[in-house]
């Protein structure tokens, strides 16, 4: 793949990855409630989920997400379902699962990487998106399209990793000195949850 044809693909992935969207208000909820590390976590899980995605365009069963609107659905409402799930569990907090002192979170770093890694998969969106981007991009010319297809989508989910981690820095240090007050702390999980909730009714509201 020429340079002519990577570098325009490169500056429109970095204006879709900086376009806010709900992966990264997720991740710097996340980053606000739990602290730095739990951003990371969530973002790598994130793109542990957006890399399944490429494969799966790559493979070409995204087809079946864009065509079926039954399978489209299916996956839209349980996405949706844990997104609020997770939300209304922030609301009922008490503030007592976050960090005071700058330690890690009460919440297993597995779970937080689980959380984000499921975040991306249930969002039928982020499949079909891949599957819409990356060809225009590849030529059958330039080699094998499977190839081409997964060299795209880690190059989009290195310049997420890279953007996401100045968003959750930027978001820790914010959130340092509101960690010191335990009522703070239960506000920011009323914020988090809220912002869950939101983000779930908003894929359950999306249209194929």
């Amino acid at each position: 793949m020429g340079l002519e044809v990577y570098i325009p693909f490169v500056i429109a992935a970095v204006l879709l990855t900086v376009a806010p969207g709900p992966d990264a208000i997720y991740i710097v909820t996340r980053t606000l409630a739990q602290g730095r590390w739990s951003g990371f976590l969530s973002s790598w899980g994130i793109y542990c989920g957006a890399a399944i995605h490429v494969v799966a365009a790559a493979l070409g069963l995204s087809a079946i997400l864009a065509s079926s609107a039954l399978a489209f659905s299916i996956v839209k409402y349980i996405g949706a379902a844990y997104l609020l799930w997770l939300g209304i569990q922030a609301l009922r907090s008490k503030g007592t699962g976050l960090s005071l002192d700058g330690a890690l979170p009460i919440l297993s770093p597995w779970r937080v990487f689980g959380q984000g890694v499921l975040v991306n998969l249930l969002n039928p969106k982020m499949s079909i998106f891949f599957l819409a981007f990356l060809p225009q991009f590849i030529s059958p010319d330039r080699g094998p399209v499977f190839v081409q297809i997964l060299a795209l989508g880690a190059t989009v989910i290195a310049i997420g990793i890279v953007w996401e981690a100045g968003l959750i820095l930027c978001a820790d240090r914010i959130a340092g000195r509101l960690r010191q007050s335990r009522r703070l702390t239960r506000w920011m999980d009323r914020a988090v949850g809220a912002v869950l909730v939101g983000l779930g009714i908003r894929l359950a509201l999306q249209e194929r």
